[in-house]
């Protein structure tokens, strides 16, 4: 990988790390999902690809933190899965960020476009 190929990775991982957390808040927006459906949503996403090692710690931390709930659901002969779904506090943090984001890449746009 070339020099500007790593940069260029290292750039995708940041503004990834970033917005991952507005990601998965959005992403059960209205909904409960398990954590390999998530994974597998993101993977329509160029920039949003992520793997189970950044996922699962983060929807842990999102748990303790009181924005996202789990419970585990057993459907038909399949084994259990642990769904996640946003609490109260979820759908609040998920508005504040989304107002943020739309502010941010307004100010963003605003800049690259002088």
């Amino acid at each position: 990988m070339s020099d500007t190929s790593q940069q260029h990775a290292k750039w995708d991982a940041q503004l990834r790390k970033g917005t991952l957390e507005l990601a998965v808040l959005a992403a059960l927006e209205g909904q409960q999902k398990y954590g390999l459906e998530l994974l597998n949503y993101f993977q329509q996403f160029d920039t949003l690809q992520i793997t189970e090692g950044t996922l699962y710690p983060l929807l842990d931390r999102l748990k303790r933190e009181g924005i996202l709930t789990a419970c585990w659901l057993q459907e038909g002969e399949q084994r259990p899965r642990k769904y996640y779904s946003l609490t109260d506090a979820g759908k609040q943090k998920l508005e504040f960020l989304k107002q943020r984001w739309v502010k941010t890449v307004a100010d963003l746009s605003s800049l690259l476009t002088k």
